[in-house]
């Protein structure tokens, strides 16, 4: 079937790795003679690449595709496709749920768009979602930035929590080489991009699947050693990683991060709860004390550096004492900026199975006081950066006030300031802060 002058719609949910998938699957689809619209109900392909971390996220996953089958029951012609981690974990259920379906791919086939969609096109049914090893990615991805990019550079988690369904859904680690990962960035940065996110589902864990181990008995390839090895890669400006884990994260790589100029100083590392009895139980396989120490290093190197985390509230038998456990470790710490959720069950997790639940108003409650607390620290932080002046890499223009540009801090605070797009777009510029709120900053160059 020719694809000419045929549009096609992805709708992402999710996290960082999902919208790096959607970018290398909108690539594949252009390479094949696709233009993307924005109006999905005027595509002749929609794509949903979904999400499973959260039910609510699934959920709206099901009412989008209600609304697509019957637009496909009316025009034939229409691909419909579900990738994902939702995908991954119905596998055929889906089928049964939304028999309109062409094709359902979870995670690990991104980069099979082309050949699985030929099997469509051939008049089949398609399901993707048998355990594969990752091919090594040489599609271009279409950015959905001219300016940042995400690169991936781990598949898959080996972890195993208690509530977590990322195992089951994107299969186990697989590190991709450095020349790999040194080639895609040097290519970015020949193309203009300013600033590159390392992206893993657990990216501590990078390269411990990869052969070869140094004198000293640890493994050859690491984060850090990959931080070196691209830190002078031509045209990028600067570094950022994520997600990190506790268990994995160490001296070494903070070190690294101080040592080297382009290495943002802002670090995402969850820490789930603050109570040990609960992270037994999640089996994330750290302390609050272990934890906290990983804080107090990471500011001993770099005592401005922004910190942000994961909070979970409301996990099987938490109790009052163990939620004002997480509420005291936020007050001690103060996180610039902390993504807060009420446990939900997810499907093949132990958690889930647990006779223990929470009831729905008592995690909601939670949630709200936790997070009346994350933005009274985030505001307290967001204070030092009053009167100061920053380096802000300009994305774009503030689509809510044209007059003003927006970019981020190397401390990953929003900046908003007035300014030209057209000419500051791109570029680092010193922007002095004369206004600071929880989560972002309002500022004016500094010529």
């Amino acid at each position: 079937m020719t694809t000419s002058q045929r549009h096609y719609h992805i709708t992402t949910f999710g996290c960082q790795m999902n919208k790096a998938d959607s970018e290398r699957m909108a690539g594949i689809l252009e390479n094949m003679g696709f233009v993307w619209s924005e109006d999905p109900n005027g595509a002749d392909l929609i794509l949903y690449n979904t999400c499973t971390i959260r039910d609510n996220a699934e959920q709206k996953v099901y009412s989008y595709l209600g609304r697509q089958a019957k637009r496909k029951q009316e025009n034939p012609n229409l691909t419909l496709i579900v990738a994902g981690c939702v995908a991954q974990q119905e596998g055929e259920k889906i089928l049964r749920r939304v028999p309109e379906l062409d094709l359902v791919m979870g995670p690990q086939h991104a980069n099979r768009l082309e050949d699985l969609l030929q099997q469509v096109f051939d008049g089949n049914q398609v399901v993707a979602t048998d355990p594969i090893h990752i091919i090594e990615d040489i599609t271009k991805p279409r950015r959905d930035s001219t300016v940042t990019a995400w690169v991936n550079i781990i598949y898959g988690c080996n972890e195993r929590c208690s509530y977590c369904v990322v195992p089951n859904v994107r299969g186990i680690e697989q590190s991709r080489t450095p020349e790999a990962i040194y080639a895609e960035m040097e290519l970015l940065g020949k193309q203009g991009y300013k600033e590159i996110t390392l992206l893993g589902q657990n990216i501590d864990a990078y390269g411990r699947d990869l052969p070869g181990v140094t004198e000293t008995g640890r493994h050859q390839h690491t984060l850090t050693d990959l931080l070196y090895k691209v830190h002078d890669i031509r045209g990028i400006e600067r570094l950022r990683f994520a997600t990190s884990h506790p268990r994995y994260f160490t001296e070494r790589l903070i070190r690294a991060c101080q040592e080297l100029p382009k290495v943002c100083e802002h670090f995402h590392i969850p820490f789930q709860s603050g109570d040990n009895d609960i992270l037994k139980a999640m089996k994330r396989g750290y302390t609050h004390e272990k934890y906290r120490q990983i804080i107090t290093k990471i500011r001993e190197y770099m005592p401005d550096a922004s910190i942000s985390a994961d909070a979970i509230v409301g996990f099987p038998g938490e109790t009052e004492k163990q939620f004002e456990n997480t509420l005291k470790l936020v007050e001690e710490i103060g996180f610039d900026q902390l993504n807060t959720a009420a446990y939900s069950p997810r499907p093949a997790t132990p958690a889930a199975l647990w006779d223990n639940q929470l009831s729905e108003q008592e995690k909601s409650d939670r949630l709200q006081r936790l997070n009346h607390l994350v933005a009274q620290k985030a505001a307290e932080r967001s204070q030092r950066y009053l009167g100061r002046i920053e380096e802000v890499l300009v994305e774009d223009q503030n689509p809510k006030q044209t007059s003003q540009v927006m970019g981020r801090t190397g401390g990953n605070r929003l900046t908003f300031f007035n300014g030209n797009i057209e000419e500051l777009k791109g570029k680092i510029v010193k922007v002095e802060i004369t206004e600071v709120r929880a989560f972002s900053l309002t500022g004016k160059l500094v010529k």
